[in-house]
């Protein structure tokens, strides 16, 4: 299955959108597709061995649009083809706009004013002052109309064209044959000042729109713009700049101070102090030293260092974070469907109440220029632009501003759960702790058979040297710590024991690391005392009961010694538990540790509901049971072993600093790892989907009362009616006023 997102041409609103999505899902091979109408993009996921991109794109063609694989972004220019074309036809229909109203006010006012160039109002004059308008400025509409006429559709070019065209069109009649209206006894009126002024109008809300729209991708340009263009490579001893895209895995860059570093790698000399903020949104700078990973586009604050390239290109982390915010900016946020649901049926109604609006005027009065302009509004201000921009504009905004926070949204469907999230689960390890544990306690058995305590922890080291889990690296850390400099032999037969343990041979000897448990059901005797004549049962007893973990190592199966290993909590676990249980949430601690452990770390951060001693393969399951009784589940977690109920919950949360498996399965990713980061998605969640509702608020309220007043509902009683221009202008700037309020989640602050 592949997924290619593709660039549309033509789209004019909502309906457009729903069209287009429709034809492509249409395609055989398409397994799913999506159309931002806000982004003018389309999401496809298709199978490569069923369809091609170019029948995909052939179909999109044939509905009357373009779609077009975009150009790979390597630096945003300032130029706006688009942008400049708008301008430009605006111009136009303004200066054609003025001299047409000024011509028309007499008659607009129904009065005679003197010294007033009435000249202006000459029908000829007209004909020719709109005629270039309409042709140029107004074909988009036009052409837009007819194909989707031509494809038994209808969207907002066919409510534009048609009220624009019965204006000008209608104008055209009286200006070549007067003499046929004064013998009716008709006043030979022209509406070609309404039929220019609502294009440019419309034109005007356009270019109004288009402005605000490219606020909202902000977040995207300015991830873009943090890339360096160069990097300095040292090649055959020298030192000469390329450009970023010339790097290759393996080159070893110098990085000056006040330098972005160029791509991820890692430091091989000298040292430094990063500034990692506009990445992982952590303001304190972090020290690197020799073997220290370094993130591409952060600023080298004080010393020189060299360092090798691992990731270029696509794979490092600034380009991974783009295209992730690039994907959640185009997903669907399930309260959109509302709007799509209306506006599927939303066109095909104007038309019938435009046509009903007509004949009721016709009918009632016999006035047809009453029933023009009735008619004419209805169709200028109905456009339902505002209702596709409702949502996506908002999740633009929104999941932008979570970059920015140093939070990954996948998606706009996460984005909107993440505030109803009623119960949330927290791994441990990594989690609520540093996820760096230390060995805090050593202690032998008495008369060891296998050496004394530095062999059996260089045993310990040379079989944990192989393990990735941080308890076997907090081992060989202590081991070397203690003295033990004899560089550790590889392991054989190396295995590790989901959930209980590791095990493999080391100089001949079977070494097994892990919890009682597993001793136990390995029938190994745990009977055994120390040299001070104490059960190791009774230490780990004490030392389970103060937080720590517990690893009992056997040889040739015996136990010779036990280890315990302290893991810090994180800074901000207490205060964000105490926060999030403010907040009405049920927070749940879940991990592999003993009882004993798990409520010690448990009782510090003020979590009452703990799971303890569940595999990895059963951590899904707990989510699955909390889910069952009712609860809306979120759950954080950083390793491999957490994917999976990651998977399983409602809304995955993954800390930044964990394991790759545990990103891709998450829906929400903290990349600095800081808990504080759950309760900003949350409150960000909360602030996108009040904005969300806030704009479908005002797209409906707009909608339903503007139509019946275009129709003329007001007329009967206050002898009031809608100018159709006043509807163009409207229309545009309820589109721009939908965007304007998006754009206020720019100034979201976490609190």
């Amino acid at each position: 299955m592949q997924q290619q997102t593709l660039q549309l041409e033509g789209m004019s609103c909502a309906g457009c959108a729903q069209r287009i999505e429709s034809v492509i899902q249409g395609v055989s091979g398409v397994t799913k597709c999506s159309v931002n109408f806000a982004l003018c993009e389309a999401t496809v996921q298709y199978n490569p061995s069923s369809v091609s991109l170019d029948k995909i794109q052939q179909a999109v063609e044939n509905a009357g649009y373009q779609a077009n694989v975009p150009v790979q972004e390597e630096e945003e220019d300032e130029s706006d083809p688009a942008l400049e074309k708008l301008q430009r036809k605006l111009w136009l229909g303004g200066a054609a706009s003025v001299l047409l109203v000024v011509g028309s006010l007499p008659m607009m006012m129904g009065i005679s004013i003197p010294g007033w160039p009435h000249w202006l109002h000459n029908p000829w004059l007209q004909w020719v002052v709109s005629t270039p308008v309409m042709v140029w400025c107004g074909r988009p509409f036009f052409v837009g109309a007819w194909k989707a006429l031509e494809h038994k559709g209808a969207d907002m070019n066919s409510l534009v064209a048609l009220g624009t065209g019965s204006a000008y069109f209608y104008s055209l009649f009286p200006t070549l044959f007067p003499g046929f209206f004064e013998a009716q006894g008709l006043s030979a009126d022209v509406y070609y000042e309404a039929a220019v002024v609502i294009v440019t109008l419309i034109l005007w809300g356009r270019m109004l729109e288009h402005q605000a729209r490219s606020k909202t991708s902000s977040a995207i340009r300015a991830l873009i713009g943090l890339q360096p263009k160069t990097a300095r490579v040292i090649r055959d001893g020298e030192e000469q700049d390329i450009p970023l895209t010339e790097v290759q895995v393996g080159d070893r860059l110098l990085v000056r101070p006040g330098e972005k570093i160029p791509v991820d790698g890692k430091v091989v000399k000298g040292s430094s102090t990063i500034d990692e903020s506009m990445v992982t949104g952590e303001s304190v700078a972090v020290d690197k030293q020799p073997g220290d990973e370094v993130i591409g586009a952060t600023i080298n604050q004080t010393g020189s260092f060299q360092m090798e390239a691992m990731r270029v290109g696509k794979d490092t982390v600034l380009a991974q974070i783009i295209q992730l915010v690039k994907d959640a900016q185009s997903s669907k946020a399930p309260i959109q469907k509302l709007a799509d649901r209306v506006t599927s049926w939303f066109v095909p109604a104007v038309l019938a109440i435009a046509v009903i609006t007509f004949l009721t005027w016709i009918v009632l009065t016999g006035n047809l220029t009453l029933a023009m302009v009735t008619t004419v509004s209805v169709l200028v201000i109905a456009c339902p632009c505002a209702l596709g921009l409702a949502t996506p504009t908002s999740v633009m905004v929104g999941t932008g501003k979570g970059a920015q926070q140093g939070i990954l949204i996948k998606g706009a469907e996460s984005l909107q759960l993440a505030h109803q999230i009623q119960t949330i689960v927290l791994d441990k390890t990594g989690t609520l702790t540093e996820g760096k544990p230390t060995v805090t306690d050593y202690i032998t058995t008495l008369g060891t058979a296998h050496g004394n305590e530095l062999k059996l922890l260089e045993l310990a080291a040379s079989l944990e040297k192989s393990s990735e889990h941080p308890l076997g690296k907090a081992v060989v850390d202590y081991s070397k710590r203690q003295g033990v400099k004899k560089p550790f032999s590889d392991p054989e037969q190396f295995k590790t024991i989901p959930g209980c343990g590791v095990q493999g041979y080391s100089s001949d000897y079977l070494i097994q690391l892990g919890t009682r448990r597993w001793m136990e059901e390995l029938g190994v005797n745990l009977e055994v005392k120390t040299s001070q004549d104490v059960l190791l049962s009774e230490y780990q007893d004490r030392w389970e009961s103060a937080g720590k973990t517990v690893i009992w190592m056997a040889v040739d199966g015996e136990v010779e010694a036990i280890l315990a290993i302290a893991d810090a909590l994180k800074p901000s676990s207490e205060a964000v538990v105490k926060r999030l249980q403010r907040m009405g949430l049920e927070v749940v601690m879940l991990t592999g540790d003993n009882q004993h452990t798990a409520e010690a770390i448990a009782s510090q951060v003020g979590i009452t509901q703990i799971f303890a001693q569940v595999r990895p393969e059963n951590k899904a399951d707990k989510v699955r049971e909390l889910q069952q009784k009712g609860k809306l589940v979120a759950m954080v977690g950083d390793g491999i072993n957490d994917a999976p109920a990651l998977a399983q919950a409602d809304v995955g949360i993954a800390i930044g600093t964990g394991t790759d498996v545990a990103i891709a399965a998450s829906d929400i990713t903290l990349i600095s790892g800081d808990l504080q980061g759950i309760i900003t998605a949350i409150q960000l969640s909360h602030a996108t989907l009040n904005n969300i509702r806030q704009n479908l608020f005002f797209a409906f309220v707009y909608n339903t009362a503007s139509i019946p007043i275009a129709a003329g509902i007001l007329y009967p009683i206050f002898g009031w009616l809608l100018n159709p221009m006043i509807a163009g202008g409207a229309m545009a700037l309820s589109s721009v006023s939908v965007v304007t309020n998006a754009l206020r989640l720019q100034n979201f602050k976490p609190h």
